[in-house]
């Protein structure tokens, strides 16, 4: 398992390596010029040339690679240019705030699919079972940047229910949380629905039914554990569409995290940053891959014997 590990560790190197080539390509692609975006359309062209040149940017492009380059490889990701820290500093600010609100999504996620695809296994063919397949595809069919301002809308601004944005107390997490977590509950749940059901085709959920156990306690004490395997594959998964989802429903909700970072960074053409973020989103995904990988052996005993 640690040879494993350490395997998988090292294939990230080049993974994250032509991330950050390809963001770094792409940035300077995009029309804008940080300098002018920082002084103003009204400023001179001698003052714009000056600060390109403290920021570096005046040089080859080759040249700008090579130093953003040799910076990662000292853990360096650079200094921002709209604030003038370093860009780990500004992440690391509002990285809890991002990791709350994801945590956050997937719990909803969870609580919502786990439930919807064991009633719609039990009750395969049913209306039921119907009902949680209709809950789940509505689930899919809605995007954030429509789901986020009708939630707001019905639950903030109509009801008065919770706050419309801001952070401070658990009910700034709601709307966000449950504006990430809806399309990723309803993947979950027809993931959940369809590996139950395999499942409970397996020799020892009959030896189980045999043995005088109910259908339902069949299903919670063997069947679900061994059905979790492809759910957890999922959820690895979408974990980075979590993180990639954050940067809509943070700007959003006006929520302090990384993904709003992103965005205003982007608005700014402040390349640091945008890098940084960027790259920081790349590692959190190869990094959950891995444990879900790892957790297979935890959750199917087989799998650690093969």
């Amino acid at each position: 398992m640690l040879r494993f590990t350490i395997r998988r560790l090292l294939l990230t190197v080049p993974v994250l390596l032509g991330v950050a080539t390809l963001v770094f390509s792409l940035l300077h692609l995009v029309p804008g010029d940080p300098a002018l975006a920082m002084l103003g359309e009204s400023a001179s062209a001698s003052d714009v040339d000056e600060l390109r040149g403290k920021l570096g940017l005046d040089r080859p492009l080759p040249a700008q690679y090579v130093q953003f380059v040799a910076g990662l490889a000292q853990g360096d990701l650079g200094t921002s240019f709209r604030y003038n820290t370093p860009v780990a500093s500004e992440i690391g600010q509002r990285l809890p705030r991002t990791m709350e609100l994801a945590a956050a999504a997937i719990l909803v996620a969870i609580v919502l699919a786990i439930p919807l695809g064991v009633v719609g296994a039990l009750y395969r063919g049913t209306a039921v079972d119907q009902a949680a397949m209709t809950v789940s595809l509505l689930g899919i069919s809605m995007p954030n940047f429509w789901l986020g301002p009708l939630l707001a809308i019905v639950f903030a601004v109509g009801l008065g229910w919770l706050p419309v944005s801001g952070t401070g107390t658990w009910r700034h997490l709601v709307l966000p949380a449950a504006t990430l977590g809806a399309a990723l509950s309803a993947v979950l749940a027809r993931m959940t629905r369809a590996s139950l059901l395999e499942e409970l085709r397996e020799l020892y959920v009959l030896a189980a039914r045999a043995r005088g156990l109910s259908k339902s306690r069949a299903v919670i004490r063997h069947a679900l554990r061994n059905s979790l395997i492809p759910v957890v594959t999922i959820l690895g998964l979408q974990f980075g569409a979590v993180l990639t989802g954050t940067i809509i429903t943070e700007t959003i909700f006006a929520w302090p995290g990384v993904g709003r970072l992103l965005i205003q960074a982007i608005n700014f053409r402040d390349y640091p940053l945008v890098q940084g973020c960027i790259l920081f989103i790349a590692l959190t995904y190869v990094l959950v891959n891995l444990l879900v990988d790892l957790a297979y052996g935890w959750l199917d005993p087989r799998i650690r014997y093969e």
